[in-house]
């Protein structure tokens, strides 16, 4: 049962909060979501996934990203997730800001104690699908995901394992090969263990070096050249990983912008114009 938090009308339709019994994680989760106005003829929506970075939450990308207005104009709903659970009282759980609450990685952990809540791919790509595809007006046949960082990361691995629910992808300044970097190995050793055999389908370069084509209409990637965290992202990696899988990819390189939500907020309109091309062509 969804519990409304708050709502605040915003370009003609409504910015949403709310939280949840989440069966998946065994706690409380919350998400937000931007209804636009097209929903009050009833119909089903064309609907986007947003997964923040790391340290955010729910409301991060809503109140920098600025893609309330263009949502509404494309009549797409937009949904957040948080980045990880909260409240699991576990032992160095808000030890690290880039390890435990705020920093899920869009994983199902394997790895004791996290494995018994950390499962956010699971309900991300199950229970929060599910909801907004039931509960809310979101149109099962017309979904993308597109996310910064951690979450460019968590959308790259997500619609590439799911090319059936995802139907475009993109990304800001993605960890586009996790297993290569700090963050990386720290995240992913630490959910779920050591074997690298078992970070390879959370690894977007990874799952794309044994593709073929998953996304024919390309996938779009933006990257800042001033971006103070490049060393973590490994951008030239994803782009030989599709030039490998014959995957269209615009991967965009702007010089001067950094990591941040300013960078984010710049290209907003082209993620969602590239976005509502794909999902409105499945409509």
């Amino acid at each position: 049962m969804l519990e409304l938090l708050s709502e605040h009308r915003c370009f003609g339709g409504w910015q949403r909060y709310y939280r949840h019994a989440s069966s998946v994680i065994g706690l409380p989760m919350r998400f937000s979501v931007y209804v636009p106005p097209q929903a009050e003829a009833g119909a089903r929506l064309a609907t986007l996934f947003y997964l923040a970075g790391l340290t955010c939450t729910e409301e991060t990308f809503m109140i920098k990203a600025g893609a309330q207005r263009l949502a509404a104009e494309h009549g797409i709903m937009l949904v957040a997730p948080d980045t990880s659970p909260r409240g699991a009282s576990l032992p160095g759980e808000d030890d690290d800001w880039d390890f435990g609450s705020g920093a899920g990685f869009y994983v199902d952990a394997t790895q004791a104690p996290w494995s018994q809540y950390y499962r956010m791919y699971s309900y991300i790509v199950n229970e929060l699908y599910g909801v907004v595809t039931s509960e809310l007006p979101g149109d099962a046949t017309r979904t993308g995901i597109f996310g910064h960082s951690m979450g460019g990361h968590g959308a790259l691995v997500l619609a590439l394992r799911n090319p059936d629910k995802f139907r475009s992808v993109s990304a800001f300044a993605p960890i586009a090969a996790p297993s290569q970097c700090d963050w990386g190995k720290k995240a992913l050793g630490g959910y779920l263990g050591q074997d690298t055999a078992a970070w390879e389908p959370y690894d977007a370069t990874a799952l794309m070096q044994v593709m073929r084509t998953p996304f024919p209409n390309g996938i779009l990637v933006d990257q800042g050249m001033a971006d103070q965290f490049l060393h973590q992202l490994h951008p030239g990696a994803f782009e030989a990983a599709c030039a490998k899988a014959n995957q269209p990819l615009t991967l965009r390189r702007h010089e001067g912008y950094d990591h941040g939500y300013y960078f984010i907020s710049t290209f907003m309109e082209d993620h969602l114009a590239h976005h509502a091309r794909e999902l409105e062509a499945q409509g």
